[in-house]
């Protein structure tokens, strides 16, 4: 549906009334002195003011036609014949226009009458140069936001995500942890502060410190460490954990809960009642800015019947595991899975690089 006249002079008002007039107005000022330096003060200043005055208000009015009719009505809609149709149509109407302004100003100067009516072809060519350009400029500007707003979407999404594994705490390694803890303590057990203190580091990592884009790898490489002690304690003896730190985490900084994803599906599909002798090998090593970390658990003989099948990397599944590298590491990360009858691995690499 077209835009009643009155709806477009309204929005046309509220433009100019923004923050965004302001830079309309130097823009075209801009133009003027441009326009006036072109053409030199071959008469007196305000004479060639007012001329460029009238060639910058016609300009402007066929800008603004274009932006604010033409463009939305049938540029936007894919009416590009139309579109181009009117706009010359716009070019041919307006100049002659202009012309005639200019045909009566220079009433007193033969010369300059003479000069505007030769020219009045380059003078359409150019009006309809100048409203092409605005096209070019809201095509651009318009580019310009989309990907901008994607970016603030993805960047949204990114941290909604980010909430989300903070909130996927397995309940049944809280509540395994939280009973392996109320046995030890009735046991008087001198592991039971140290349970204790592992678990609140652990709840006060995702709570709190997870809520910054980057984190240091060390406090990672800890939380990992601890997770890795109360599902030692949870599983017991049947269970062979193994894991392996190379070189120095240092200060590096890196995405919060970036491994969390393998490491919880690990456990929760390599080791169970269903495998006799579970095993979870995991390795991270650090060179420089690259970061290495391999982790593979064993697998049920035969794989569980349920219906409800998890994808294989966690809460947040490997599709999101994937989306979170690309928006965070996009082409910095390496990401392998290997999936044999026996086991199951993953191989991720990134480069944390700023």
């Amino acid at each position: 549906m077209k835009k009643h006249p009155k709806n477009l002079l309204k929005q046309f008002q509220e433009k100019l009334l923004s923050q965004n007039g302001f830079y309309h107005g130097l823009f075209w000022m801009i133009i003027l002195a441009l326009l006036i330096l072109i053409e030199g003060v071959q008469q007196e200043f305000f004479f060639t003011l007012s001329n460029q005055l009238i060639n910058v208000f016609f300009y402007a009015v066929i800008v603004y036609f274009n932006l604010f009719y033409l463009i939305p009505n049938y540029l936007s809609k894919n009416r590009f014949l139309t579109y181009g149709i009117l706009l010359i149509a716009a070019s041919i109407v307006l100049t002659p226009l202009k012309m005639i302004i200019f045909v009566i100003k220079f009433e007193h100067y033969p010369e300059l009458q003479k000069n505007v009516i030769d020219h009045q072809f380059l003078h359409i060519l150019l009006t309809f140069l100048i409203a092409g350009s605005s096209t070019v400029y809201k095509i651009f500007n318009d580019w310009f936001i989309h990907v901008s707003e994607k970016q603030e979407l993805e960047k949204q999404t990114m941290q909604s995500e980010l909430r989300f594994l903070k909130s996927q705490i397995n309940p049944h390694f809280l509540f395994n942890t939280l009973n392996n803890l109320y046995a030890l303590t009735l046991k008087k057990s001198d592991k039971a502060p140290e349970i204790v203190i592992k678990l609140s580091e652990m709840m006060r990592y995702m709570l709190y410190e997870c809520n910054e884009k980057r984190v240091m790898l060390s406090k990672e490489v800890n939380y990992i460490k601890n997770y890795i002690d109360l599902e030692s304690l949870r599983q017991g003896k049947n269970v062979k954990i193994n894991f392996q730190l190379i070189g120095d985490a240092g200060h590096r900084m890196i995405a919060p809960l970036m491994f969390t994803p393998f490491l919880e599906n690990s456990f929760k599909h390599g080791v169970g009642n269903l495998i006799a002798n579970g095993f979870v090998n995991i390795k991270l090593s650090v060179n420089g800015d690259d970061v290495d970390f391999y982790i593979e658990n064993s697998k049920p003989d035969k794989p569980p019947t349920s219906i409800h099948k998890d994808k294989r990397s966690g809460g947040i599944g490997l599709v999101n595991v994937q989306k979170r590298l690309n928006l965070l590491y996009p082409e910095k990360y390496d990401l392998q899975i290997k999936d044999t009858p026996n086991a199951y691995a993953v191989h991720l690499k990134i480069n944390l690089d700023e």
